[in-house]
């Protein structure tokens, strides 16, 4: 069925366009004459999201209805894809918080429909403090074929993306068998050398999860992991841009290194995003204090126990922190990691009508979201916050 035409500016060129909507998919996409201080664009994807607003993936106690909820409070943040992201721990664990998402998929439209597949963060990763991050050390393992399998048992098929640390004797093994089933391998939490690096992208590796972060503090100024994967033309590298993780010299560097079509940014959002600040105690980093900022800390230190920014702020965090325009970095949000989530994040005839209106004052306001053409958000209508106090 057709649809009133969606109206906004495109954020390159600033003409005011007129998108039409047919049965979920983009049928057209003209010049428009009425005029708005409103822009258009794809709708977000994060392909790394751990919680937000108190709905917590990596929860002992996660449910399906806890991953539908989840869905609800992206959308209203113009997110209409995620990668829900599990992180270090038991095989059990790993497995309950893959069926409680799979059953959520099953049972919610918007859940299959926002929710390509699922990310999981670890538990192969450095067993090292600093590149193991908040990771817990007891639950870090070598790659296991048979435990991937297991995962893919109690997702029905849906983990489609893993972060891993190539050290191991057995990663080029798994990252080659993972490529072949259509997984995509991410390098991070890693103290691999240059040598390991190489290996694992000849094997199959395509992506660096959050570089520049999951490493130590203190590292060697040449041999370290980050000079090889900014080098390799081969990986596709996220970035967080929440001013917490990367400060913007930083950031700015590694974005010319990397090359613009290269870069990624993700929220890697955690549970208590979007939640008051005070003490928390948290299933993952224990005691950890959210400050006014919003920088996540473990108590009483610097140490950051996780990024609370969604994904629109870390948009207009982009713009701010470097010389990037507003269409670049939503870019970077929309058609860069929509190759990796089925060629998504695209305004374009064929394309499907997930699509965000926004306004721009240095900051990237969300007016409306469509998921496959129906407006399933608005401004005025609060996503619900999990109940959960601080300390």
């Amino acid at each position: 069925m057709a649809a009133t035409p969606i109206i906004g500016r495109d954020p390159q060129s600033g003409r005011c366009l007129s998108v039409a909507v047919n049965n979920g998919i983009i049928e057209r996409v003209d010049d428009s004459s009425q005029s708005t201080n409103l822009f258009l664009s794809p709708g977000l994807i994060d392909l790394q999201v751990n919680g937000f607003a108190g709905f917590d993936i990596n929860s002992p106690d996660i449910v399906p209805d806890t991953v539908v909820r989840l869905v609800d409070v992206m959308l209203s943040l113009g997110v209409t894809c995620f990668t829900p992201t599990i992180i270090t721990a038991s095989e059990g664990r790993i497995c309950n918080a893959l069926a409680a998402i799979a059953e959520a998929r099953r049972a919610s439209p918007r859940a299959a429909a926002c929710i390509p597949f699922v990310h999981v963060e670890g538990p192969h990763i450095s067993p090292f403090d600093g590149y193991r991050g908040a990771h817990p050390s007891d639950a870090v393992r070598p790659p296991s074929l048979v435990e991937f399998q297991h995962w893919q048992e109690a997702s029905g098929g849906c983990v489609g993306l893993v972060t891993l640390s190539p050290h191991y004797g057995e990663s080029v093994a798994y990252i080659q068998e993972l490529v072949v089933q259509g997984v995509h391998v991410a390098i991070g939490h890693t103290h691999a050398s240059a040598d390991e690096i190489a290996r694992a992208v000849d094997a199959g590796a395509c992506l660096s999860t959050h570089l520049g972060n999951g490493i130590a503090a203190n590292i060697p100024r040449h041999a370290n992991p980050i000079w090889p994967q900014l080098a390799e033309d081969r990986l596709t590298a996220t970035f967080i841009s929440d001013r917490h993780h990367l400060p913007p010299a930083v950031i700015k560097s590694m974005l010319r290194a990397k090359g613009f079509a290269r870069s990624i940014l993700v929220s890697d959002s955690v549970a208590l995003a979007g939640m008051p600040a005070g003490r928390y105690d948290t299933p993952v980093g224990g005691q950890v204090d959210l400050r006014s900022d919003g920088r996540l800390c473990v108590l009483g230190s610097e140490l950051l126990a996780g990024a609370t920014a969604s994904l629109a702020e870390c948009v207009g965090n982009l713009v701010s922190m470097t010389d990037l325009s507003l269409h670049e970095a939503l870019r970077m949000a929309t058609e860069n990691p929509g190759r990796f989530a089925g060629h998504r994040g695209q305004l374009k005839v064929g394309a499907r009508a997930d699509i965000i209106r926004f306004g721009w004052q240095d900051a990237l306001s969300v007016e409306d979201v469509w998921l496959a053409g129906e407006r399933v958000h608005t401004r005025g209508s609060q996503f619900q916050v999990h109940e959960e106090k601080a300390g």
